[in-house]
């Protein structure tokens, strides 16, 4: 069981989900015994699809949630928009409690809140792109003029100049994905959805439309929960992870700590060949000036040594300590605030830090 403890535009509390005839049953037993996963379906025929999870994601955050198949992780994120209910828990959307809504108010949640955006596009194949990307726009009365400009607009946003009047056939897998993305992003939703949106494209293309929507995040600042089973992607996305298993989250934390700080062998196995240089910063691998002064450590000279930022990479600390006897000293608002030796550097590359 994984909690947050500030409140955040989205919120699981203590959600579970189990499928099967026997579900209720199930549950009871899983709280008293602490079954697994296995014991569940072979006792009573049920799967746990999601197993006490509590999390919470904040304003214009991208939240990831990865692990292998069937960890949980597109089940979780069903439950934000009620695409499924849970057999037990709360869900919360900007403070309101999903499961109390009414038919018209969920409707209403999600037309307006949130947009998701899925693998398989969906994408109407009678309509040009520019009427998929209007679609929740004209399911909510828009008029037509508006419409037009909303998806021009997003057109724009996306990169796909020139392609409104063609239709889903004329159009490569990428291309597909953007419209996908813009159709969600007409809307104007608060929320983003994304399961495993780029998974199915050639890694050239996948990583240009990461790089685009991290781009568009910056300036639309939505609120996104990104699903993917692959940690390379979770690491460049995220500004935090969650990792499930069997239905569980094992681990939430920014990518340098899921890296530096894996909570147990499952995730240590997942980041074991994730290289640490983008990920471990300056503030991580440091000594302290002022916890070395206090121990009565001697501390090197560091006139004339190379100077970095706490938020500087690996990377670069490597660029500064090349060629260089000296440490590399950090530095925050004038002051220098801790050493980088070469030992520490090694540590650090290792994720010993």
């Amino acid at each position: 069981m994984t909690t947050e403890s500030n409140p955040g535009v989205v919120e699981t509390r203590h959600v579970w989900k189990i499928f099967g005839d026997r579900a209720g049953e199930a549950m009871e037993a899983v709280r008293r015994d602490d079954l697994s996963k296995a014991e569940v379906l072979d006792r009573f025929q049920a799967v746990v699809g999601v197993r006490d999870v509590s999390i919470s994601v904040g304003e214009s955050e991208i939240f990831c949630i990865m692990g292998l198949s069937g960890s949980g992780k597109s089940t979780l994120v069903r439950h934000i928009n009620r695409l499924i209910e849970p057999t037990a828990g709360e869900i919360l959307v900007n403070g309101v409690n999903v499961g109390e809504l009414n038919a018209e108010d969920l409707r209403a949640m999600r037309a307006d809140k949130i947009g998701m955006v899925f693998q398989n596009m969906a994408l109407l194949p009678h309509r040009t792109v520019r009427d998929n990307i209007a679609f929740a726009l004209e399911l909510r009365n828009v008029d037509a003029f508006t419409r037009a400009g909303v998806a021009d607009n997003v057109i724009d946003m996306v990169s796909l100049q020139g392609y409104g009047d063609r239709f889903p056939e004329e159009l490569s897998g990428g291309m597909q994905q953007r419209v996908g993305l813009a159709r969600a992003l007409a809307a104007d939703p608060d929320i983003l959805l994304m399961d495993e949106p780029f998974s199915a494209l050639d890694p050239l293309i996948r990583r240009g439309l990461q790089d685009e929507f991290l781009d568009l995040s910056k300036t639309m600042r939505k609120t996104t929960l990104f699903i993917t089973h692959d940690l390379d992607e979770a690491i460049r996305m995220g500004s935090r992870i969650a990792i499930m298993k069997d239905g569980e989250i094992v681990q939430t934390g920014t990518p340098e700590e899921i890296v530096t700080r894996p909570a147990d062998e499952y995730v240590a196995d997942f980041v074991a060949g994730i290289s640490k240089l983008k990920l471990v910063f300056a503030h991580t691998v440091m000594e302290s000036i002022e916890r070395l002064e206090a121990a009565g450590v001697q501390l090197p000279a560091i006139d004339g040594c190379p100077q970095a930022r706490p938020d500087d990479d690996l990377d670069t600390l490597i660029g500064l300590a090349v060629n260089q006897d000296k440490p590399v000293v950090i530095v925050s608002e004038g002051k220098p605030v801790g050493v980088v030796t070469k030992d520490a550097l090694l540590r650090g590359i290792q994720g010993e830090a």
